[in-house]
């Protein structure tokens, strides 16, 4: 009996250690999109910057 206990322990454990690791997976994913939609809008504001300065009239 005390066996069936440390294995449904053990199946727990691991549960526990999978689910959090796909969570943090997933967090770094999403951190990673909202990193990239930034540096796309930085770099696009930088570009339409430095035309606006190119075509500025005197």
């Amino acid at each position: 009996m005390k066996l069936k206990n440390i294995n449904a322990f053990a199946f727990f454990i691991f549960l526990l250690v999978t689910v959090t690791s796909c969570q943090v997976i997933g967090d770094i994913f999403g951190a990673g999109v909202y990193t990239g939609i930034f540096i796309v809008i930085f770099i696009i504001v930088i570009i339409f910057i430095l035309l606006s300065k190119v075509f500025r009239k005197p």
